[in-house]
């Protein structure tokens, strides 16, 4: 095993060191008339023959610029850009060698007539400090195009099958609109609806926390965040889509999206209706909401769940009937002084599943088996008010407030049946469940930070206050009937009414004090206080045969616990905060008192512990040039056991399964560690992205499970020395572009490995994971006609087991799709997603592999405002959804409900209505 660790990490190290043939164009950019450098001026090399962006760089404080791109033999442009100044321009027969241009001399550009402005070419991108800008009306598109397709044009954009957005290889997490959320900060809403034609620049910085946008701090994560801005003269306007359709099998999907434009204001409203297990907004031009857009089932399953913002919806297996209503309101008042945003969701959804589920039981003496299927339908009515508010006191100051509501009531029926055998096929037990569940949960967060510049640059002091309040009460009516066949005890018959309350409420608290050290180097002084209480009443009445009321009291099955944990962590750190080089490192003592509490059968039992422990992380990353990088991340912290974990009495609320605490509980000890390097290479159209990292636990609190004759388990709490996993892998992407056609690959792999003890039968064992995933990808097209894209994604799965009755267990699937788009002839758009899945060693009963084919065919007309779509979901009826997980102590494979074939015709009407200023040519007149 360990052998093919050290062959694939010779591998990666082989492509690293692959070098390549560049060469080198310097010089240095001065004012014409004073000789002064000119800092932060955009070089940038175009093709001659179709304008693409082949290379960039920018100039240094001194004027200096040095671009290293790959030979070209073809007609290249030298540009120079400043904000100010004449473009420069010099035509270049090839790159075939290296060039130095001496000073070269920008002149100031001071011409005006009256109230027309010459418009000169924007360079395609500029670099202002931090931020990467794409000016986007350099970049081709489709009239009709939405966000998401104009940003798969950037250079070093790349958007994966299932939407995953990366600048040079590095993960967008947050997508603005004119710096600020829409719907959300992931962003979807807005890549997929909003039409390309109305942006001007995309710009990419690293994500900052709010308290680090504030503060002026950097980033300390290695994630991306992308801001759309607008063009001034479509800031002022209508625009949307509206979409409605119904297909075969009573399928149907609506959806709505409005968004009013008028300067600062902007408010917008989404509506959602749809049975097809989808959140409503995936509206391109291909497939819009159907099974969850292009088709992404083929890596995930559809699931009936979705998302917005963090925000569940849905349920979590299944077929869901959903309804949403959003709306999203941002604005600047008091002369840019207060900036408000807000948003609210109403969300309704019904889901339906049906479960099969094959579980083979790992044991030191002999495997069980253990069968089970069941029935489920929950419904969900969900509130949910998000608002922030950034208040500038004053220049110095800055006060940010965050307040969110959300409310939930949730319904649930599941009835259901499992059964568990021997390895001879004896019967073991059998179990047999009717639940009816209710339940409302209401939650409040708030976050408030202020932040204040003192006089000397880089010292500050801030202050911050979270919390968060929760509340869920809960009603269940329960019926089991569990059956033993080996020991000879009596069956357990239970008909039951409970009753729980649970109240949880987080406050958190910190101030920081920054001093700089020197002109990059900052000290920082903060103190943490953290304080949770917990409380959960449980309350249990069996049913009442004579008086037909469930009113006889279980004191067995009746409980209440308490917890409160509270914490204060002093820590000191050095930031370091250089143009090429940044980072930070940080270090502490947290001080914790962890109290909880139980009442049970009128006992009271306590567990008081107070810890003492260190608390350290920090980061660094490495600019080697343009689009290079290195960082790495690593963090020591402590996690505590749950009261449920540490309070030793028995909790018998599981007629198979009786768990007891253990007062004697360490805190786990996690040890994390994260590196990458990124590379895309502008002049070959090329990314290389590696990575690693992994975690080792200390006294990791693992479940200790002994089981009786009849597979009857108790389970107690213990700590193993050490678990760790462990990752490794890479990404390569190439684009070749020549005329109108394009061709695209991508490859890249990634291999973990875990290691694992616990206790079964108090028999300590171990296990040892290994898995490989290598995939890769292909794209050819031809502009505006035709893309071809097939892919392929292999899993391999090994576990090496001691102190087990098997050895060792192995799985791999195979999964492969063809994605097809075409748009020809013109005005008419063809879709075709086909998909193969294979599932190597799912047990017997379930399906090893299926097939998903689905197509679209659409006609835009009425000055392409109308787009009549047919699509076909699941042409072959092949779809399933069969499942295997492997685990420390158990192999189980499940099947739950899909969607399956139908037909849908569809209707999509686009509006925008825009206004402002006009253009004219190259001339830009004021209104």
């Amino acid at each position: 095993m360990f052998q093919k660790i050290a062959c694939f990490a010779l591998f990666l190290f082989s492509i690293l060191s692959f070098g390549q043939s560049n060469i080198s164009l310097k010089g240095k950019i001065i004012d014409k008339n004073t000789s002064v450098p000119l800092e932060s001026a955009t070089i940038y090399l175009k093709s001659v023959k179709d304008s693409t962006v082949v290379d960039y760089t920018i100039s240094d404080k001194n004027g200096n610029f040095e671009i290293k791109t790959k030979k070209n033999e073809n007609p290249i442009y030298f540009k120079i850009s400043y904000i100010g100044y004449t473009d420069y321009t010099e035509k270049l027969e090839n790159l075939n060698k290296d060039k130095d241009f001496g000073f070269i001399k920008l002149t100031e550009n001071v011409s005006t007539l009256n109230e027309v402005v010459v418009q000169s070419e924007a360079p395609p991108i500029t670099i202002k400090n931090d931020t990467l800008e794409f000016n986007a009306s350099s970049f081709k598109v489709r009239p009709d195009a939405n966000v998401e397709a104009l940003l798969k044009q950037l250079p070093g954009v790349e958007i994966d099958e299932e939407g995953k957005i990366t600048v040079n290889g590095k993960e967008v997490n947050n997508i603005l609109v004119n710096g600020k959320p829409f719907f959300g900060k992931d962003g979807k809403i807005a890549t997929q609806n909003l039409p390309a034609e109305i942006i001007s620049k995309v710009q990419v910085t690293d994500t900052k926390t709010k308290e680090q946008e504030l503060s002026g701090q950097n980033a300390t994560s290695d994630e991306k965040t992308i801001n759309l801005t607008i063009q001034e003269d479509k800031n002022k306007g209508v625009f949307g889509k509206a979409n409605v359709g119904y297909g075969t099998d009573e399928r149907y999907e609506s959806s709505l999206l409005f968004n009013y434009f008028k300067d600062t204001q902007k408010i917008s409203v989404l509506g959602s209706s749809n049975n097809i297990n989808s959140i409503g907004f995936s509206m391109d031009e291909i497939f819009d909401n159907m099974g969850g857009g292009r088709n992404r089932s083929i890596w995930v399953n559809d699931n009936g769940s979705f998302g917005i913002n963090g925000m569940q919806f849905g349920g979590n297996n299944g077929i869901t009937q959903s309804n949403m209503l959003g709306v999203n309101f941002a604005d600047e008042w008091a002369k840019k002084k207060i900036n408000p945003n807000g948003s609210y969701y109403y969300s309704n959804a019904e889901t339906n599943n049906k479960n099969r589920t094959n579980r083979i039981n790992l044991l030191p003496t002999g495997n069980t088996n253990t069968f089970a299927e069941s029935t489920s339908k929950s419904i969900t009515d969900g509130h949910n008010i998000a608002t922030d508010f950034e208040i500038k006191l004053d220049s110095t100051s800055t006060l940010y407030i965050s307040p969110s509501f959300s409310k939930s009531d949730i319904k649930n029926r599941n009835s259901g049946f499992d059964t568990t055998f021997d390895d001879t096929g004896a019967a073991l037990n059998q179990n047999t469940s009717d639940n009816n569940s209710s339940s409302q949960n209401n939650t409040f967060k708030n976050n408030i930070y202020f932040y204040k510049g003192l006089k000397k640059k880089g010292r500050g002091i801030s202050a911050s206050i979270n919390n968060e309040n929760n509340k869920n009460d809960s009603e269940l009516i329960t019926k089991t009937t569990t059956t033993f066949f080996q020991s000879g005890n009596s069956d357990d018959d239970r008909n039951q009414f409970r009753i729980d309350a649970s109240k949880k409420d987080n406050f958190k608290a910190k101030i920081g004090y920054s001093e700089p050290l020197r002109d990059s180097l900052i000290f920082n002084f903060e103190v943490f206080y953290d304080y949770k209480k917990a409380k959960d009443l449980r309350t249990t009445y069996d049913f009442d045969n004579g008086f037909n009321t469930y009113s006889i009291y279980n004191d067995l099955l009746s409980n209440t616990i308490t917890s409160t944990t509270s914490s204060v962590t002093p820590m000191v750190g050095i930031s370091l905060q250089k143009k090429k080089i940044r980072g930070s490192l940080s270090m502490g003592t947290e001080i914790i008192n962890f109290n909880n509490q139980s009442t049970y059968l009128n006992n009271t039992t306590k567990v008081n512990k107070s810890y003492m422990y260190p608390n350290m992380n920090g980061y660094i990353s490495i600019t080697l040039g343009k689009s290079k990088s290195l960082y790495s991340y690593y963090s020591y912290e402590v996690n505590l056991p749950s009261a449920n974990q540490i309070l030793p009495f028995q909790n018998l609320g599981n007629p198979l399964n009786t768990f007891i605490g253990n007062a004697d509980l360490k805190p786990n000890e996690n040890y994390s560690f994260y590196a990458n390097f990124n590379n895309y290479d502008y002049a070959s159209k090329s990314g290389f992205y590696a990575y690693s990292g992994g975690d080792y636990n200390v006294n990791q609190i693992v479940a200790s499970t002994t089981y009786d004759s009849d597979f009857k388990a108790t389970t107690t709490y213990q700590n193993i020395d050490k678990a760790y996993n462990t990752y490794i892998g890479f990404s390569l992407n190439k684009s070749l572009k020549k005329e109108k056609r394009t061709f695209k690959y991508g490859f890249g792999m990634q291999l973990g490995y875990n290691y694992d003890q616990g206790l079964t039968n108090s028999e300590l064992f171990e296990s040892k994971g290994l898995t490989l995933n290598p995939r890769v990808n292909l794209s050819w097209s031809i502009d505006e006609m035709i893309t071809i894209s097939p892919s392929y994604r292999y899993t391999y799965i090994t576990n090496d087991y001691t102190n087990y009755i098997i050895d060792n267990t192995k799985n791999f699937k195979h999964s492969a799709k063809l994605e097809i788009t075409s748009y020809w002839p013109k005005k008419v758009v063809l879709g075709s997603d086909f998909g193969y899945n294979y599932n190597s060693n799912i047990a017997a009963g379930f399906q090893k592999d299926f097939y998903l084919w689905n197509l679209s065919l659409g006609y835009n007309f009425f000055e392409n405002k109308l787009l009549a779509k047919v699509k076909v979901y699941d042409v072959l009826n092949q779809n399933i959804s069969a499942t295997r997980t492997i685990t420390p102590t158990a192999i189980r494979d499940m099947e739950n409900t899909v969607l399956q074939q139908y037909a849908m015709f569809s209707l999509t009407y686009k509006l925008d209505k825009f206004g402002g200023k006009k253009k004219d040519g190259g001339l830009i007149i004021m209104n």
